[in-house]
């Protein structure tokens, strides 16, 4: 049986000590590293509805992240925002301190999307210095530490997606570029090599953030609504690390991108994947840590799908207690244009705006406390 000690008679001893000898103490926790940590809180599941969210464009490193551009982005769609995503890549070799206090300042629970990921940041690339292998084998273990230390003097809750999107092939730590569906025998029943080395990876990762201390992080494991290549091997559950390593599932989950997708409705595109992420781990909330649809008016009808997509969330799909929608632009290779954004044309504003209205969407985060003892 372990024992703790109760946290009133603790704050009692503090009161009493002060009176007696005249000095007046803060009362304090202590963190995993041993440092003080004032009492930590983690945002909380809600029991009804969904936070909303938003990545707005924050340029190609997905970093440059601006008041301003949130404040407007909140201005057009008519709702605060619970959660703001941004890209922290290890190309930068730093913690978004500036970025953190920007969002925080805002109001808004910073989600980093934190990529083991080097310059250019291109996809399709093969695996760079940042391969799963240098990571396993210490490599780069004082940049891990020093992120984790700043992450901590940040001290407010974080959102931080780890090697996102695994399950495909256009990533540098996709399972696919590390052995895939290759049988390792040692274990029995064998496993499959690429998950088995992405499942060590983000669990060191973990691990060692912790380790420095920095509670104030809920960790999301965070795959593509569908695998690429579509095999067994490349499942969710053979690259889950396990729950205690996850604080939340998250869901990409976009429809048409460019030119050579097909149309599909929210729902179609959401639906299998949404069935298997929930088999995956039965305790833990979910998230569509990114959703968005282009705008191709001769494939589909973007305001209509937009529509839709919010009754879905809402109706078809309960346990998705957050939703982070994609507002970018970018140019293709082939000088075509996908424009994610929410406001590529008046009528998918409108539709945007009037989904958001509903009652199910929470715009502003609400918090717990985070109990004692939990990594």
């Amino acid at each position: 049986m372990k024992y703790r000690i109760c946290p009133a008679i603790c704050l009692y001893a503090f009161f009493l000590l002060s009176a007696c000898t005249g000095i007046f103490f803060c009362p304090t926790l202590l963190g995993a590293a041993g440092t003080p940590d004032t009492l930590l809180q983690e945002l909380a599941v809600p029991e009804k509805g969904a936070y909303t969210g938003a990545y707005v464009d924050f340029g190609e490193g997905e970093d440059n992240v601006t008041l301003e551009a949130i404040e407007n982005f909140e201005k057009m769609v008519g709702k605060h925002q619970a959660v703001i995503g941004l890209g922290n890549f290890w190309g930068e070799q730093q913690f978004p301190v500036k970025n953190v206090h920007i969002i925080s300042s805002y109001g808004a629970v910073p989600l980093l999307y934190w990529s083991p990921w080097d310059k250019p940041y291109t996809e399709n690339a093969l695996p760079d210095r940042f391969n799963l292998y240098n990571i396993l084998t210490g490599m780069w273990d004082a940049y891990i530490d020093k992120w984790a230390d700043d992450a901590r003097h940040f001290g407010k809750p974080l959102l931080v997606a780890w090697g996102i999107e695994m399950n495909g092939t256009w990533f540098p730590w996709s399972g696919y570029h590390y052995g895939g569906g290759q049988r390792d025998s040692v274990n029995q029943p064998p496993d499959y090599i690429g998950p088995k080395i992405f499942k060590q990876a983000y669990r060191y990762v973990v691990d060692r953030v912790r380790s420095k201390g920095a509670r104030n992080i809920q960790w999301i494991f965070h795959v593509n609504n569908y695998s690429h290549p579509s095999a067994e091997w490349n499942r969710y559950a053979a690259y889950y690390p396990g729950s205690n390593y996850v604080d939340w599932l998250g869901l990409s989950v976009y429809g048409k991108l460019d030119k050579n997708m097909g149309w599909g409705a929210f729902y179609d595109v959401c639906n299998q994947a949404y069935q298997e992420i929930c088999k995956v781990d039965s305790s833990k909330p979910l998230m569509a840590a990114e959703w968005g649809v282009g705008e191709f008016p001769n494939a589909g009808n973007k305001a209509e799908w937009f529509k839709k997509a919010f009754l879905d969330f809402k109706e078809r799909f309960p346990r998705i207690k957050a939703a982070v929608y994609w507002h970018e632009r970018w140019q293709n290779s082939d000088e075509s244009y996908s424009n994610l954004r929410v406001n590529s044309s008046p009528e998918a504003l409108d539709a945007f705006r009037k989904g958001l209205e509903d009652a199910h969407w929470i715009g502003k985060p609400h918090f717990r406390n985070k109990e004692l003892g939990t990594p």
